[in-house]
């Protein structure tokens, strides 16, 4: 597997992240990925080459951080590149938010669940409207000068609040943010398209989450003459209500169609070609996490890799759907 720069980083990383927001999740009472199968899936993606994992302080309540740091017991620690994030509170019910006390407790407790030294990149999970930028990102900068965290990072903010953040660290030079991690696929561009004008701008990397829109550019997701959804029985959407007209509007379609039309030209599958597609961004460097529930479905997340677009299959995937929005 060839490995990407992570921007400005430095870090090596796979073209693709695995997200593990699954490990301990449960939806409808159903733990979507527990222990063992974590492990598993773990194990196959070492195995298939690939060392950037991406977790939280508060997935599965905790879980997925404890049981990537069972996992790598035993394993050369330098060898992945792992990421988790702060906000929400493993640790108090009054404290959550971006406050130096709630960010340094939390990313102490990252470190103790996953039993590491440090982390290679910490996102701020939320922005924190009470917390002055400047506090947390002094906060950040003192764990980077300290050795817990390498890199810092933003998930979901506007696009405003991320140069504000960007701007605010090169003021009091403090670390600024180098990777971000926005909701981002070739169904949901325009509500981030300032902010990705941003990471083009300031060459952060972009490591979008639901890069598939929650299952559906899978292609498994077909519709009835009156615009219903009809979902596979065991598939995330038959777990979770993630199809709303938001999800599944005439452009999404369009989209899905054009998708599944490159897919039969390539010889892929319409998941790969929606991953392949966000890998060959050209404003900057895209690495999608993708959140496989079984090896099957890793090991055809990671054939993106071998996937290629040219670039009318490219720009038809990236002006479908805009006829209809």
């Amino acid at each position: 597997m060839e490995y990407v720069r992570l921007g400005t980083t430095g870090l090596e990383v796979s073209p693709i992240c695995f997200g593990t927001w699954r490990f301990g999740q449960e939806s409808s009472g159903v733990v979507e990925t527990d222990r063992e199968e974590a492990h598993e899936l773990l194990d196959a993606f070492d195995e298939r080459g690939a060392n950037f994992i991406d977790t939280a302080n508060g997935y599965g309540g905790g879980d997925s951080e404890r049981w990537i740091g069972e996992w790598l017991d035993g394993k050369d620690r330098e060898d992945y590149v792992i990421a988790s994030k702060c906000f929400w509170s493993q640790v108090s019910r009054f404290q959550e938010n971006l406050s130096r006390k709630n960010v340094r407790a939390e990313v102490e407790g990252s470190l103790e669940r996953l039993d590491t030294d440090y982390l290679d990149v910490l996102y701020l999970h939320r922005w924190d409207d009470g917390t002055p930028i400047e506090r947390t990102l002094r906060t950040l900068d003192d764990l980077v000068s300290e050795g817990k965290v390498n890199y810092v990072g933003l998930s979901s903010a506007a696009a405003w609040k991320l140069t504000k953040g960007v701007l605010t660290a090169d003021l009091h030079n403090y670390e600024r943010f180098t990777v971000t991690q926005p909701r981002f696929s070739a169904t949901y561009r325009d509500p981030v398209s300032d902010y990705l004008d941003v990471c083009a701008d300031q060459d952060l990397a972009v490591c979008p989450y639901s890069p598939l829109h929650g299952g559906f550019l899978t292609g498994k997701y077909e519709r009835t003459g009156d615009g219903e959804v009809i979902t596979p029985d065991g598939s995330r959407a038959d777990l979770v209500d993630r199809f709303d007209p938001e999800h599944v509007d005439e452009s999404a379609w369009a989209v899905l169609d054009e998708v599944r039309a490159v897919a039969d030209e390539v010889d892929a599958t319409p998941a790969q070609v929606s991953l392949r597609w966000l890998m060959d961004q050209d404003d900057f460097t895209c690495v999608p996490i993708i959140g496989a529930r079984t090896v099957d479905q890793l090991d055809e997340n990671l054939g993106a890799v071998d996937v290629s677009l040219s670039d009318d299959q490219f720009e038809r995937i990236a002006t479908a759907g805009e006829s209809e929005a």
